[in-house]
Formats: structure tokens, sequence, C-alpha cells
């Protein structure tokens, strides 16, 4: 019997070999289709956090590499980071929640 397997997988794609150092224009095309997927997401300033099924998280990794690769671009490059957890549901926002209440708590004992 296997595991009902979900992740989160933080990955920075960088596009290789484009005409200038700039690489915006590929990352916004990137962020519409990781948005068309309907998997839980945040971009932030070095990459996107995906969350869902394993297998749907890597195969849209992928396809990221192959938009990527039909926009012209001759090299791409990803670094991921991959998380599962089975002994509870805990989201990536519930893991920043938790850690921004301890700072909550802590803020508040350091006024007292």
């Amino acid at each position: 019997m296997g595991v009902d397997l979900k992740c989160s997988a933080d990955f920075c794609l960088i596009p290789m070999g484009t005409e200038t150092a700039s690489v915006s224009k590929y990352i916004a095309e990137v962020q519409v289709l990781i948005r068309s997927s309907g998997l839980k997401y945040a971009m932030h300033s070095a990459g996107t956090t995906v969350e869902g099924p394993w297998d749907e998280v890597m195969t849209l990794i992928g396809k990221a590499h192959e938009l990527i690769h039909k926009l012209g671009v001759p090299r791409a490059q990803s670094d991921i980071r991959v998380g599962t957890r089975v002994d509870k549901k805990q989201s990536f926002t519930d893991k920043v929640a938790v850690v921004e209440e301890i700072l909550r708590k802590k803020a508040e004992d350091e006024a007292k």
C-alpha cells in the first residue's frame, strides 16, 4: 500500500543563454503556467513554492522547463528543495504562520 504523498517544493528556475541579463519576462510566463495548474503556490524573490501531490508538483516543474525551451532559451537550471510530511497535514502557509506567531509572542514578552 502506497502513501498519498503530498509535498511542498521550493524551486528557482534559471533561464540561461538569454539575450539579456534580465529573465523576468520568462519567469512571468512560468508564473502563468503555475497559476493555470490549480496547485497552491507563492512566488517570492528567489523562486516559487508549490504545494500538492508529488507527481503533479514534479510534472509542473518539468513543464516549466519545457516552456522555457519553447520560448527559445537554450538552457535552464532549477534548484529544488522538496519537503514531505506524513504525520500531519500542514501547508507552507501554516509553517510560516507558526513562526510568525512565535515572533509575535516574543515581541509581546520583550515589550513587558
